[in-house]
């Protein structure tokens, strides 16, 4: 499992705390306000910001001297972080030799990360001749390639018009169903927690609460969240 003891999380000022743990498989949303440090918890989990205070273990290791390259963990932005003068081959390739020399296996693997989120023979495209959702397409076939078992989206598809969004979700749901990957999911809207998500963590005024059924969360909201959510 994926276990926060008594974690404590400081940027100058800001100060956020946690101390819940996750199964394999399971599938949370975070919510809760901008600024409240939604972000902050994902990009410690994935090794880019170091805890002040307690421990961050996946099966039972502790991540806390491994580099975000070496944690079981890999992260989605909203941006997607495609080098746009690379190929998609190429940008996905990155993830299995950062100097591209590529196996024909490997070679293979990408093609197959391509058809899988529904970009087949598109491997020779650069980023800037895609549409916002087959960038997120691409995006998420280089985390199938890592092949991690957490994966964290940090607001990936907020760009999205409702209907891709809703395809994106599915995709993503379909994937973490067939290899058990641990999902975290940063979201502004209700209504893709509920139809992704089976926990949420509600993120307010300091606090990562634990995880809770994300039905009965949003039937009967604390007061943090009905205050984000509003009338």
């Amino acid at each position: 499992m994926l276990r926060l003891e008594g974690v404590a999380l400081h940027q100058g000022e800001f100060r956020l705390t946690a101390d819940w743990a996750l199964q394999p498989g399971d599938r949370v949303a975070v919510i809760g306000p901008s600024g409240a440090g939604k972000s902050t918890l994902l990009l410690a989990i994935a090794g880019f910001l170091a805890l002040a205070r307690g421990r961050l273990t996946w099966l039972g290791q502790d991540l806390a001297p491994l580099s975000p390259g070496d944690r079981p963990v890999s992260i989605l932005f909203q941006d997607h972080n495609l080098f746009p003068h690379l190929t998609l081959a190429q940008n996905l390739g990155l993830g299995l030799s950062p100097r591209l020399r590529l196996t024909p296996a490997e070679a293979a693997r990408i093609d197959a990360a391509l058809d899988r989120v529904g970009l087949p023979g598109m491997g020779a495209r650069k980023p800037g001749t895609l549409s916002g959702g087959q960038q997120s397409r691409a995006a998420l076939a280089r985390t199938l390639l890592r092949a991690r078992p957490i994966l964290l989206l940090d607001e990936p598809f907020a760009a999205l018009g409702p209907a891709l969004k809703a395809d994106m979700l599915g995709l993503v749901t379909e994937i973490a169903a067939e290899t058990g990957a641990l999902v975290l999911m940063v979201t502004h809207d209700p209504a893709d927690a509920r139809r992704f998500a089976d926990r949420t963590i509600v993120v307010s005024e300091g606090i990562a609460a634990q995880p809770q059924p994300t039905d009965a969360l949003f039937l009967n909201p604390p007061q943090a969240l009905r205050e984000y959510l509003g009338p």
